[in-house]
């Protein structure tokens, strides 16, 4: 059984005991939290339920796990001129999280 599951604006394919970074949660760990945001479920290749857009009263509930921050990504800005080069660098921050349950 699989579900796809809107967080924050990204669309995962989640099925139960799946562990995944997702954009970060206000949530401690060990917490559990319920998405209401569910866009397909299956249960076999023969069962599809395909939300418009939403499931009705499906819901997927996870286990907070972890925080932290990806690697850092450089990136370089030069300018036109001579002598106009400004490097940085951005580290985005995830929660880890344990789907539990896929209620349909």
């Amino acid at each position: 059984m699989f579900a796809v599951v809107s967080i924050a604006g990204f669309q995962e394919k989640v099925s139960e005991g799946d562990k995944i970074k997702v954009p970060l949660i206000q949530a401690e760990p060990g917490k559990t939290v319920t998405f209401d945001k569910v866009m397909l479920i299956s249960k076999d290749k023969a069962a599809v339920t395909i939300g418009t857009p939403l499931v009705a009263g499906a819901s997927v509930t996870v286990k907070v796990l972890a925080h932290g921050k990806t690697d850092k990504v450089r990136g370089a800005i030069h300018g036109k001129r001579k002598r106009q080069l400004h490097f940085f660098g951005h580290r985005q921050d995830y929660t880890e999280v344990e789907v539990t349950k896929i209620q349909a």
